[in-house]
């Protein structure tokens, strides 16, 4: 106690620390001692899209220059994208899904820093776990070559491009690649749930550099563990020094203290050691060593055994209970002395008494969860011995993670999906444990090489192969569960979920009004006004549909992608029934304020007037009649809650 009053600004700063970890630094007074906690105001303000950054090169390096931390060129650019708003639209393709009516699983293609932004609204705080395995920069694999002016228009232009190369011989390789991380992993950081985690596959190239940026967005006190996955069981002998046999995995909480690890699932291995030699009532058990390191004076004593001899604890050690204690556990029965009672003295652990999930190492071994080369020969079996991925990750891995950090209804998201391994081990695990986990997968829609086997068996492009993986992965696992149950399921298991909603990210569906009006006279400048003012009473983008704009209007809205949705017909015009009724859109024309008045009527009986939502277009209305009908309509029946667009 310092007899002060509470000091408000540490608690502020701690707040702000919560939600802008980066934000934080630790700053030492004048003499380098007295290390305190202070906000970076400029980053603040960066963070909050408030400061204004220098597109001028000469200018921003002397506005910023070389400060004590972890920085390299363009970084604040980085933090600024991430900030930025998507004019994009993710469009629907029914007719690439599999169960679109009934799945709740998203495969989105698109640039995944533009589909993060677009994920802001509908999936904040959602997700309850992240696994990505991004480029590992090696100077061969993709980078993505982000634009921070336009980078929805520069993926588009680059829309089906092939790897590009980030050369060691570049002076911004490191960059580059630090650059395109940064913003997808503050974007990232927004979607998981308070208890959420997020998993980073990574190699050597860029382990440390991963883990400085991972200590600034999610702070170095969420830091769970640096992961050592033995991918290889077999060395290269054309390795000049040492052939590396492992890849690492950074993880990481949003919110350590909310976070807890269910541990790995018990099995007759981990078992098999406890036993009941002596019969005891509270069945098998295990001994653990009584001692413990180093000595505490009151916890060295002489001890007797049953057979009457008397012992110490070895030299620098001491019991690990006190003697009343021990005593205590000995009366107990929780104290094993060996068959003849002249043993040193061993602690009972109970095998009902100790948590289901086992604390799992932070070396994970190929004999556990895989390596490279059988997820190789695995996914080839799933293709009809055909080789389509290099190195695609085995399932049991991103199985052990969902299973150390999930729940049967989590929602997990890997926006550099590849060869969607995520999705198949989400399946996989549902099947096992009955679980109904969704996962949502992102990956750029680059294509395959044209000497490719892939290419040759008609896959043009990196999804059009993970789609598949999926289809034929679902397809399988569910006819291994029918074999396992005689043709069927556990009458009280849920329906197994192995379908996908597919997604691509594209422009807005609304045109824009792109006027240039130099070298146009006055009436020229008119004219050509009248005819884009025409142009937007038709608000759809030529060869958009009625479903591309409702599904714009739902992300907008902040819903799921996964929401309900059904149509139905009003006078031979679509009404979008979303959410069981909890929301009505039509977007069709010429609708009259009668027929907005039968779509009302579709509304869900549990749904209060006041808690539906309404959304037409303005070029939809009949007449100007109609629209003022229709808002009487509205205030007659209680709806407050409508949009038109």
């Amino acid at each position: 106690m310092d007899g002060k009053s509470r000091n408000l600004t540490e608690d502020y700063i701690q707040q702000i620390k919560a939600l802008f970890p980066e934000a934080v630094t630790e700053v030492a007074d004048k003499d380098g001692n007295n290390i305190s906690q202070k906000v970076d105001m400029e980053k603040l303000a960066l963070l909050l899209g408030e400061a204004a950054i220098p597109t001028d090169e000469i200018e921003y390096r002397q506005k910023y220059g070389e400060k004590f931390s972890f920085e390299w060129a363009g970084k604040r650019r980085a933090i600024a994208e991430a900030q930025k708003r998507s004019t994009g639209t993710l469009r629907p393709c029914p007719e690439e899904s599999v169960e679109w009516d009934s799945t709740e699983n998203l495969y989105i293609e698109g640039d995944n820093l533009e589909v993060l932004k677009l994920l802001q609204d509908s999936y904040l705080g959602a997700v309850k776990m992240i696994y990505i395995d991004p480029p590992y920069n090696t100077g061969k694999d993709f980078v993505y070559k982000d634009n921070y002016k336009d980078n929805l228009a520069n993926y588009l232009e680059q829309t089906n491009t092939t790897n590009a190369v980030n050369s060691e011989t570049s002076g911004r390789y490191h960059t580059n690649w630090l650059n395109m991380m940064y913003p997808r992993l503050k974007l990232a950081r927004n979607l998981l749930t308070d208890d959420g985690v997020i998993f980073i596959s990574i190699d050597d190239n860029e382990v440390s550099n991963l883990k400085s940026i991972c200590d600034e967005i999610f702070g170095e006190d969420n830091f769970l563990a640096q992961l050592i996955w033995e991918r290889s069981f077999a060395p290269i002998s054309l390795k000049k020094h040492f052939s590396e046999c492992h890849d690492y995995i950074i993880c990481y909480a949003k919110q350590l203290n909310q976070t807890s690890c269910n541990g790995l699932r018990r099995t007759e291995e981990s078992n098999i050691r406890y036993l009941n030699p002596d019969n005891d009532v509270r069945g098998p058990w295990q001994s653990d060593n009584s001692t413990v390191g180093p000595a505490i004076k009151e916890k060295v004593y002489e001890l007797t055994l049953p057979n009457g001899k008397t012992i110490l604890p070895p030299n620098g050690r001491c019991w690990l209970y006190t003697k009343e204690r021990f005593q205590e556990m000995i009366a107990d029965n929780r104290i094993w002395f060996g068959e003849n009672g002249s043993n040193v003295p061993r602690v009972k652990r109970f095998l009902s008494e100790v948590k289901e999930g086992l604390t799992p190492m932070t070396l994970w071994k190929y004999s556990e969860v895989g390596h490279s080369q059988d997820a190789s020969q695995k996914l080839k079996q799933l293709f009809e011995d055909k080789a389509y991925f290099d190195y695609p990750k085995p399932v049991e891995l991103i199985k052990r993670c969902a299973e150390l950090y999930t729940n049967k209804k989590s929602i997990i998201l890997d926006f550099f999906s590849g060869s969607a391994t995520t999705a198949h081990a989400v399946m996989q695990l549902n099947t096992e444990d009955q679980g109904t986990r969704k996962y949502i997968c992102v990956q750029l829609p680059e294509l395959t090489p044209e000497d490719s086997e892939a290419r040759k068996a008609g896959f043009a492009t990196i999804p059009e192969i993970a789609k598949e993986r999926i289809r034929r992965a679902g397809k399988k696992i569910v006819e291994e569960q029918k074999a396992k149950n005689d043709g069927l399921f556990a009458e009280d298991a849920p329906k197994l979920d192995i379908g996908f909603k597919v997604f691509k990210l594209d422009r807005s569906n609304v045109k824009e009004w792109d006027i240039e009006f130099d070298g146009a006279t006055e009436q020229q400048a008119a004219a050509q006004l009248r005819a884009e003012f025409n142009k937007t009473l038709d608000i759809l983008k030529e060869e958009r549909t009625e479903l591309d704009i409702l599904y714009e209007v739902i992300l907008k809205l902040g819903l799921p992608l996964t929401t309900h949705v059904s149509i139905k017909e009003i006078d031979n015009k679509k009404a979008f029934v979303v959410g069981y009724g909890l929301m009505l859109a039509s977007f069709a024309k010429g609708l009259t304020y009668q027929q907005i008045g039968k779509m009302i009527d579709l509304k869900a009986d549990f749904v209060q007037p006041g808690e539906l939502k309404i959304v037409l277009a303005d070029e939809s209305f009949a007449s100007d009649n109609d629209k003022t009908n229709a808002m009487q309509l509205f205030k007659q029946r209680g709806i407050t809650n409508y949009e038109i667009i």
